[in-house]
């Protein structure tokens, strides 16, 4: 079924401002929408409002990073501005792409030290395909490097090559210190608080078009669930009102019909949502009502069922195996480990994140599942663990797809900033992994590194890459496009050392074997046959006996080896093991651990 157009012009409503707030990771978005909540007068002046209040999820504020896109609204005036908090990393793009259906313009928010980075390319492009008006904040104008020329001309050079239209060239910019809540129209000005920034908003970004008189067409957006409404379904409605208590159809994606009555209708102010009687086209509303809903299916009028089309998202990119955990340790640390309860969480996630893709696997117990990247799929993995969940996963893959008879894999750009004296190191390593450098800069005694390059080769490369700089370096990359396969990239990873028997470790037998390799685990950590425990200093993997004790005599004491002196080991965590296992291995994932083992446990 497709979408009609209106009978009679469309009708804006003059007072709401839709827009998108987009940028790359850690440019400072969402701490300019906490000053944007400061000045707008929604809070009280004694009332407390946390940092980076839009990042509500626990893994966002841990990793400093917006994962799930939130909405808002704030009054300015008689004006009132729905802003939409969108995800600065490529990994979650499903969640960029359907929330910029909602909005008529976005602030593009670049650092003023490191102008538009692989990010800001992907959002970018995908708004200015929308045709959305673009406001530029060059935001962190009070770092001390800050140079607003150069970023500016280098958000021109990237509309341009973005195949932006002229009128699109013409985007207002406005300069802004997000964490101070100041901003100016020019470098030059003083700058006081956000009220240049809300008035270029008010001034340029269009009022949203939308017949009220007209029949319902409501797209989902974005689902949400509460205990006591259950499905709640929130989207911007493009044509006609909804009332509470109204009865309205559902056209589901394969264009099936169903009646619902809504029950609760909720708008938008700061952090809360408001129940509201009555909402018209140009507002952004979450309903409740609909239990079995899909992200992209409309809501329509029962007399005039017309959906809109459905939201288009990039294709997966990487992909994984979710198993029932086959260890010997299975069970003992998670709460839901059986096939069933995993299968069923997995297809709940599929349901409400669009780009992620749940398949049946080779076996009943095993899922495959394909994502955008590694840090879409790691997301994925560690808030399943934190809600009990107990399983194992396989070495991530990338998906490759034919075009025109030739085998094509996914290409990412990849940009480096590292220490002056490391960039050749890091150069080698990404050529050897099939990567072509495009760009090299050189500022303050550190480099700039752009490279195109297979996403296989990115894999395992960031704990290499922390390594390499001794954590001083930063790394961002985006997916690009799909180009022919480049063949074999040969693994540079040492082998490892696995387990030869079930047991607990002891420093005694660690000390022993420290000249084998660099270990993973501590005394008295439990082990088990085909675990492993440490990485080899050779190429070949190596069983060893980390359970050995030392023997006892009148001489010494039974707690004698907790003296010896052992290296550190590496900790294990989620991204180091995604990362690190080759396609004979798997990660074993528990609410308490994270351990790597052999897919053959009886490994020789």
């Amino acid at each position: 079924m497709q979408s009609s157009s209106p009978a009679k012009p469309a009708i804006t409503n003059p007072a709401i401002r839709n827009i998108a707030i987009i940028a790359h990771v850690d440019h400072g978005k969402t701490t300019l929408v906490d000053s944007m909540f400061r000045q707008s007068g929604i809070f009280r002046e004694n009332e407390q409002i946390a940092e980076r209040a839009m990042d509500s999820h626990d893994l966002e504020r841990e990793r400093g990073i917006t994962i799930l896109a939130k909405n808002t609204a704030i009054p300015y005036g008689d004006h009132r501005i729905n802003i939409l908090d969108t995800p600065g990393h490529a990994d979650f793009s499903g969640e960029v792409e359907r929330v910029l259906t909602m909005v008529d313009g976005a602030l593009l928010v670049v650092d003023a030290v490191e102008g538009p980075m692989p990010q800001t390319r992907f959002v970018l492009r995908k708004a200015l395909e929308l045709g959305l008006t673009i406001v530029v904040v060059v935001n962190k104008m009070d770092r001390p490097a800050a140079d607003p020329a150069r970023a500016v001309d280098r958000v021109i050079d990237l509309f341009i090559e973005l195949g932006a239209d002229e009128d699109q060239l013409h985007f207002p910019v406005v300069y802004a210190c997000g964490m101070a809540g100041t901003s100016a129209l020019e470098p030059t000005d003083e700058f006081k608080d956000l009220t240049p920034l809300f008035q270029t908003i008010i001034q340029n970004i269009p009022a949203p078009p939308g017949d009220t008189e007209s029949s319902l067409q409501l797209q989902v957006s974005t689902l949400d669930y509460n205990d006591y409404l259950g499905r709640i379904i929130i989207g911007r409605i493009q044509r006609g009102t909804i009332r509470l208590g109204q009865t309205v159809t559902l056209v589901q994606r394969d264009g099936s019909l169903s009646q619902h009555r809504v029950s609760k209708l909720f708008g938008f102010e700061g952090l809360k949502r408001l129940e509201v009687e009555t909402a018209s086209a140009g507002d952004i509303v979450a309903v409740a009502g609909i239990p079995e809903v899909q992200i992209g299916e409309t809501i329509t009028d029962p007399q005039n069922p017309e959906p809109l089309p459905l939201i288009s998202i990039e294709e997966p990119t990487l992909k994984m195996t979710f198993s029932v955990n086959t260890s010997p340790l299975a069970g003992r640390e998670g709460k839901f480990v059986t096939s069933r309860q995993i299968k069923d969480r997995l297809w709940r996630e599929a349901k409400s994140n669009i780009s992620l893709l749940v398949e049946e696997g080779k076996t009943p117990e095993s899922f495959v599942v394909s994502g955008r990247g590694e840090l879409h799929l790691s997301i994925l993995i560690e808030t399943m663990r934190r809600e009990g969940y107990e399983f194992q996963v396989s070495k991530p893959e990338v998906l490759t797809k034919e075009i025109d008879g030739v085998l094509n894999e996914p290409f990412e750009t990849l940009v480096l900033d590292v220490p002056e004296d490391i960039a050749g190191g890091c150069i080698e390593r990404l050529c050897q992994r099939r990567g072509e450098m495009q760009h090299m800069e050189n500022n303050a005694g550190r480099t700039l590194l752009e490279f195109h390059i297979p996403s296989r080769g990115l894999l395992g490369f960031r704990s290499e890459f922390i390594r390499l700089t001794r954590g001083q370096g930063m790394m961002t990359h985006a997916f690009m496009e799909f180009r022919p396969w480049v063949g074999e990239i040969g693994s540079t990873r040492n082998g490892v050392l696995v387990a030869h028997e079930n047991g607990e470790a002891t420093a005694y037998s660690l000390k022993n074997l420290e000249d084998r390799g660099i270990y993973f685990i501590k005394p008295r950590a439990t082990v088990y046959r085909g675990m492993i425990v440490g990485e080899h200093n050779r190429q070949n993997d190596l069983l060893v006996n980390v359970c050995k004790a030392k023997k006892l005599t009148n001489m010494r004491s039974a707690t004698a080896d907790v003296l010896e002196v052992l290296s550190t080991p590496i900790e294990v965590t989620l991204e180091f093991g995604l990362d690190y296992i080759a396609t004979d291995e798997l990660m074993e994932v528990t609410p308490v651990s994270i351990r790597l083992r052999k897919e053959n446990l009886n490994f020789k």
